[in-house]
């Protein structure tokens, strides 16, 4: 069970938003590659980052910011991005700058030939960013909603090579509401491809919820405001998740 710190870049700096609102964001570090420095000498393996603005723009806005952040940690984390990757050309690019896994949000709605494409070509690499607002999948940086569930877009990339699908309920992300786990539950128990949550994890107890039998069947899930406001201890939930808290 992996847990992965949120580094979500608006502006070049690290954010948090509330309810996947732009104009409501608040500041948390100016400074991302440190933040994560920060993150990996708390023990933390693994790191989710997301360029915001790209999400809107469809392009990468924050990209200076990422930059730097994959030369802080080098091969010391494994780093995920998202927002803003609409191309096999941004796909290759950012893989070939060192990150482990880009994750295609938008583009699974628009284009899904082309994840199953990117699968193939980048095996193990590729993640499907499954934003859910009200039930249904919302794209654009959230900005709109479409008519899919969220169990509907994941079954499109049954069997397509993809490695996960980072599922976010809009409805929890950033008010520290707890994560929807029935909802969240529910996908990973629909489809092969392992699920990491995200959006309202908000406590040690949540941590602990883990680590139940029926969250075996996550691959993991992502904290962003309550690792930032203190709320969750990193070593205590990482010792919890590794068996010793």
């Amino acid at each position: 069970m992996i847990l992965y710190p949120a580094i979500d870049l608006k502006g070049g700096a690290c954010v948090r938003l509330k309810l996947g609102l732009m104009d409501q964001a608040t500041v948390y570090n100016a400074d991302p590659a440190g933040q994560a420095r920060a993150f990996r000498d708390a023990g933390f393996t693994h790191l989710h980052v997301v360029d915001l603005d790209g999400a809107f723009a469809g392009r990468a806005v924050n990209g200076d910011a990422v930059d730097a952040i994959l030369a802080a940690v080098g091969d010391t984390m494994k780093v995920q991005l998202g927002g803003g990757i609409r191309t096999m050309d941004d796909v290759a690019r950012w893989l070939d700058k060192g990150l482990s896994r880009v994750i295609l949000g938008t583009v699974a709605v628009r284009d899904p030939d082309l994840v199953k494409d990117a699968a193939k070509r980048f095996p193990g690499r590729i993640a499907v960013g499954i934003d859910a607002k009200g039930g249904k999948v919302a794209v654009e940086g959230w900005a709109e909603t479409s008519e899919l569930t969220a169990v509907d877009l994941a079954r499109r990339f049954e069997d397509a090579g993809v490695a996960a699908i980072v599922y976010t309920d809009i409805d929890r992300d950033g008010v520290l509401a707890g994560i929807n786990w029935d909802a969240t539950i529910d996908l990973a128990e629909a489809v092969s491809i392992p699920v990491i949550a995200s959006g309202g994890l908000a406590s040690i107890a949540d941590v602990v919820r883990l680590t139940m039998p029926d969250a075996q069947e996550l691959e993991g899930a992502i904290s962003g405001r309550a690792l930032y406001d203190g709320r969750i201890d990193a070593g205590e939930a990482l010792a919890i998740l590794a068996g010793r808290g």
